[in-house]
């Protein structure tokens, strides 16, 4: 009887790891762990690899599900080379742009979904991702250059690559604040 019961409890906490519940979870080990890589190799990333990270950016929640974005894959070295200094042969970048309102805004909370859902599809596929704001105004301002399609912005842009696996978040992510500095409960 002791040793059904025994038994019972180990296969009740392997179905809930199964199914993402409870700590140490697929998903939630994954998110702990991600970071932003520096350190890449020149391994491509592939076609099959590609597509399902951008699966994962087109099935990203949105606002009324709009959808506001367009994705640019650049895989030529020269062209990524001008949006990220140290971009390693291999490396793909994927330029999220969000689509111009009538009111001139674009949906950049929208587009940051998608970009956030391809960083941690890239992390599950055992890859480095990094995603990068600053190159948009460079973007924009060479839309052609870029193929940022018409009536849309360049919001952001997701370097995705094979890493150098001797470097780990421990070794060269920035720390990371405490929660005591972060979070507020209300009492």
């Amino acid at each position: 009887m002791k040793a059904k019961f025994s038994l019972l409890v180990i296969a009740a906490l392997f179905c809930m790891k199964m199914n993402g519940q409870g700590p140490g979870s697929a998903v939630t080990d994954l998110l702990l762990s991600a970071y932003s890589e520096r350190a890449y190799t020149n391994d491509p990333v592939t076609d099959g690899q590609l597509d399902i990270i951008l699966g994962c950016g087109i099935k990203t929640p949105s606002a009324m599900n709009a959808q506001p974005w367009k994705f640019t894959v650049i895989k030529d070295e020269n062209t990524m080379g001008q949006i990220i200094k140290d971009i390693i042969p291999g490396n793909v970048i994927i330029i999220v742009s969000g689509l111009v309102g009538r009111d001139g805004r674009t949906s950049d909370f929208d587009c940051g979904l998608a970009a956030e859902n391809m960083f941690i599809a890239a992390h599950g596929l055992g890859l480095g991702a990094r995603i990068y704001g600053s190159p948009a105004r460079i973007l924009n301002a060479n839309r052609d250059l870029y193929q940022i399609p018409e009536g849309y912005n360049a919001i952001v842009a997701l370097r995705i690559g094979n890493t150098d696996k001797t470097v780990d978040a421990v070794s060269s992510a920035s720390p990371r604040k405490q929660p005591a500095e972060i979070v507020n409960y209300k009492k």
